[in-house]
């Protein structure tokens, strides 16, 4: 039997970038791109807060979570306003770690938690809904270009 530490270490499979947007600014609609550079502050074009909280990721498979919550069908990626939507790999257990996100490597650092707009966005009980399955926030680690279809793993 593997021990803890190995257990928490391992992977099954690499994840895969399947949206990208930007929030050109504040309560602006999102942009869909099919690539971008992730620089050091961010995704380029992006509104995005430099240091802990530069990139921000939400798993594909939340999307129909979120939208069971509310009696709806999956979440469109834009609304919940985040930079990436990944498919293939559980984002929660590559906290603290280095992640290899197309070109660039990023490392998990807090949750994304919702902003009072998710009543706005989806309706009554939005903001709920969207708890623990909000992703997560990143820091840049090494900048690097994203595009849609690229590999997402961790750095071992």
């Amino acid at each position: 039997m593997s021990d803890l530490k190995s257990l928490i270490a391992g992977w099954a499979q690499p994840g895969r970038v399947e949206w990208i947007g930007l929030r050109l600014e504040r309560r602006a609609e999102m942009v869909t791109v099919d690539a971008g550079m992730i620089s050091n502050d961010g995704l380029e074009g992006d509104r995005s807060r430099a240091g802990k909280r530069a990139v921000t990721l939400i798993q594909q498979e939340h999307l129909a979570a979120i939208g069971s919550y509310l009696g709806l069908g999956p979440v469109a990626p834009d609304i919940l306003r985040r930079n990436l939507v990944v498919s293939g790999i559980n984002l929660a257990a590559l906290k603290g770690r280095e992640v290899q996100v197309g070109e660039a490597i990023l490392r998990f650092t807090v949750i994304c938690a919702p902003c009072s707009r998710m009543e706005e966005a989806l309706g009554k009980g939005g903001y709920s809904a969207v708890r623990g399955h909000g992703g997560w926030c990143a820091e840049v680690i090494q900048p690097g270009r994203v595009c849609l279809g690229d590999v997402v793993q961790p750095v071992d």
